[in-house]
């Protein structure tokens, strides 16, 4: 089950969370949380869902059928974050991934209202929590004064002050023009990966990484493993990701689809998949990083 927003530009969102899930076999129950109003260049505003038909939608699902995992994607307000709470109260031991994206849109005083909000009633139920580095260094440790700046065992040690255990930051400054995602706990580096850097600007490349890791969680894998799967997913799908507008670019996430016609790449047409956009992924697991 997947707790999101509709992105109409399909760039994240329910539409990222189901092409994503769908692409690892699983059956989504989406659960509408808002409506953004925006396109592949920005998000202009949004229009939440009343909490009352958020905590609905799910329980009415949920009663029907069985659930493996939970994400939760941008809940629209802290009343719907907390409606989000309540039903995940009643799943204790079902995996929850909470995905944090880039909220620059909002405004200030929401923006705030809303991260209090996910610290204080959403991080004690989440297994994973997933975001851009600067994303999760800005919210988790705003005071931060060194010249350096923190890596994944420190941004995990202030996440699992207020919940989970794991944490998946992306987006990693590395040398040579290269990006780096690692798992981690607070004393451990669990997973990497390391990927040339494109030169698009993508949208949706969080929401496609932390659905599918949800759905390899829900397919009752172990999180180092699942979490190497969902990063070469996320690389592959970028390898092929094309231009719809003339905005950022967007993830194909079905590429396992039409790899027969030769798709890859970035070009510069919207709707256009362009050469020479190949790169390595080097994943490396730790030796004794299997979860509990």
């Amino acid at each position: 089950m997947t707790f999101n927003a509709n992105d109409p530009s399909g760039a994240g969102g329910l539409a990222a969370d189901i092409a994503a899930m769908v692409s690892a076999s699983c059956h989504v129950l989406p659960v509408l949380t808002a409506v953004l109003v925006g396109d592949t260049r920005r998000v202009q505003h949004q229009v939440a869902i009343d909490e009352e038909t958020v905590e609905e939608q799910a329980r009415c699902a949920l009663e029907d059928m069985t659930v493996q995992a939970f994400k939760v994607g941008y809940a629209g307000n802290p009343e719907n974050l907390g409606a989000i709470a309540r039903v995940l109260s009643d799943y204790d031991g079902v995996p929850v991934i909470a995905y944090m994206p880039d909220l620059s849109w909002c405004e200030e005083s929401e923006l705030e209202d809303y991260l209090d909000a996910c610290a204080g009633l959403l991080l004690p139920h989440t297994t994973v929590l997933v975001g851009n580095h600067s994303t999760l260094c800005r919210w988790l440790l705003p005071d931060w004064d060194e010249e350096r700046a923190p890596n994944a065992r420190e941004v995990a040690r202030a996440a699992a002050q207020l919940g989970p255990p794991y944490t998946l930051v992306t987006g990693f400054n590395a040398p040579d023009l290269f990006l780096e995602n690692h798992l981690a706990t607070p004393e451990t580096l669990l997973a990497s990966s390391r990927y040339e850097r494109f030169e698009a600007s993508f949208s949706g490349a969080g929401e496609t990484l932390s659905a599918a890791l949800c759905a390899l969680l829900g397919a009752e894998g172990e999180l180092v493993d699942a979490c190497a799967e969902a990063m070469t997913y996320l690389d592959r799908s970028l390898g092929a990701g094309f231009r719809p507008g003339m905005g950022r670019a967007v993830p194909d996430r079905l590429f396992w689809a039409h790899e027969s016609e030769g798709q890859a790449g970035l070009g510069p047409e919207p709707g256009q998949p362009a050469a020479d956009a190949s790169h390595d992924l080097l994943t490396t697991l730790s030796s004794d990083a299997t979860p509990h």
